[in-house]
């Protein structure tokens, strides 16, 4: 039973190790100018797609805040039970605060990306490519394991007498 438990529980932990090592090559996606030297960019460069960042996180922070707020005020229509008018003026509020934060995010990105030279866009498709092919390779191995797991007996259920628990 214990070396059953602990295949179990080395397996959270490795699920639990790539999942940390996904959100933090997420986060570090962010600022993917500062941390791709391959594409070789200039100071200026730098400085430039930065301001267009913090121009555009700044909005997006903004959108995202006004989004949550109105899905707040949905949820709570709903669960009030209010007519389907009221629900679906709601909705269009919030699907066009969506669309909106969707777009600024798009157009941030564009911006940034027409401060690179046409070399440098070649740079970063072959690195996004790159990244997004390992992503899907993370997601899948999780995926296996996170299945291997479920379909391991249970060490706790299984016992020689059948199950069935001694009185102490």
């Amino acid at each position: 039973m214990i070396p059953a438990l602990c295949r179990r529980l080395a397996a959270l932990v490795f699920v639990l190790a790539f999942s940390a090592a996904a959100s933090a090559q997420q986060q570090l996606n962010w600022y993917w100018w500062k941390s791709e030297p391959a594409l070789a960019l200039s100071p200026e460069q730098s400085t430039q797609i930065d301001g267009i960042f913090q121009e555009g996180i700044g909005q997006l922070q903004k959108q995202k805040e006004e989004l949550d707020r109105l899905e707040a005020k949905l949820s709570r229509l709903i669960a009030t039970m209010a007519t389907e008018a009221e629900v679906t003026r709601q909705i269009d509020r919030v699907e066009a605060t969506r669309s909106t934060l969707n777009k600024t995010r798009t157009l941030m990105l564009l911006h940034m990306r027409l401060v690179l030279k046409p070399e440098q866009r070649l740079k970063l498709n072959g690195l996004l490519e790159r990244r997004e092919q390992e992503r899907k390779a993370l997601d899948e191995r999780l995926q296996q394991e996170r299945e291997r797991l479920r379909n391991s007996p249970d060490p706790s259920k299984s016992s020689s007498d059948g199950g069935r628990k001694r009185p102490h």
